[in-house]
């Protein structure tokens, strides 16, 4: 079945390059999270924007939605930085169901920690979220940390750094 994967830039494609935190996001690490995972398949991977979600305005989730929009796939899997990924969510399903309304799956992943690292949950997130978006029905969710969410009633415990139904 085929997933598109649109990339939106967060933590999962954060380069570090000193001790006080300095980074950049990098280009899209999808690719390379999926062939380390030795996830079978030729994926379409399209990178929408390389931000921090914390510095993610109004039109670059306006953005995030067009390109959901417009994709051809039934099923799509976001990449997106943590801390406003819910808010991206509500904004992409207000987007399907604008008329004409959309009939897609749409799953939003991340990661606590840069791919690059060793002990990053980006590997399992990613594949977790793959599978979410192959198997869920229509809908815009998040999935992360062995859970799913349906859009509309998620939000990240900034407190406990977990994902929790509102």
């Amino acid at each position: 079945m085929r997933v598109e994967i649109i990339c939106c830039g967060g933590t999962i494609d954060k380069i570090y390059f000193d001790a006080q935190s300095a980074y950049r996001v990098g280009k899209p690490t999808a690719p390379e999270v999926l062939r380390r995972a030795r996830v079978p398949g030729n994926r379409a991977v399209k990178s929408v924007l390389r931000e921090d979600s914390l510095d993610m305005t109004a039109a670059d989730r306006k953005l995030v939605a067009a390109a959901v929009r417009k994709s051809a796939a039934k099923r799509i899997l976001i990449t997106h930085g943590t801390d406003t990924m819910a808010q991206t969510a509500r904004v992409v399903e207000e987007a399907i169901n604008e008329r004409p309304k959309q009939e897609k799956t749409v799953v939003f992943t991340g990661s606590h920690t840069p791919a690059i690292f060793r002990d990053s949950d980006a590997d399992f997130n990613m594949g977790f979220a793959l599978a979410a978006a192959q198997l869920l029905p229509s809908g815009v969710y998040v999935a992360i940390s062995g859970k799913v969410f349906p859009a509309e009633n998620v939000r990240k415990n900034i407190k406990t750094g977990e994902f929790e139904n509102i």
